[in-house]
């Protein structure tokens, strides 16, 4: 499999990267968004796991290599605009969130606030041996 053809028709922004949408294969709950530079999409493609691209600590990670809370992908789809893609993947150990939940997006807005819906399941610090950076 050749990088070129893996990245046929993905825009990456300026800075080189492509939004990453990962989405529960059976569910469809969206579990987390991140970023993928074109190495960190050629490493998902053909290792069938996730990696990402950190901007804020500015390099490559395959999501679960501290946590093992790793995503095996099932599908990966790139959108018309060729400017996101979603990934159907299985969440190993239920966890996506470096806050110890099930997905990142646990908040809803309700009556004029944003409140907490989803439980923690796993301490962060039992996760990462203290605050996750």
């Amino acid at each position: 499999m050749s990088i070129e053809t893996i990245l046929q028709g993905v825009k990456f922004d300026e800075k080189g990267l492509v939004c990453a949408i990962a989405q529960d294969w059976q569910s469809k709950r969206v579990l987390m968004v991140a970023w993928m530079n074109a190495e960190a999409l050629q490493k998902t493609a053909e290792t069938g796991f996730a990696h990402y691209y950190s901007r804020s600590r500015q390099k490559q990670w395959l999501k679960g290599e501290e946590s093992g809370h790793t995503q095996k992908v099932h599908e990966l789809r790139l959108d018309c605009d060729g400017d996101a893609v979603v990934m159907l993947i299985e969440q190993n150990g239920g966890i996506a969130c470096h806050t110890g939940r099930e997905s990142c997006f646990y908040k809803i807005w309700q009556n004029g606030a944003w409140h907490t819906a989803d439980p923690v399941l796993k301490n962060e610090a039992d996760i990462y041996g203290g605050k996750h950076p």
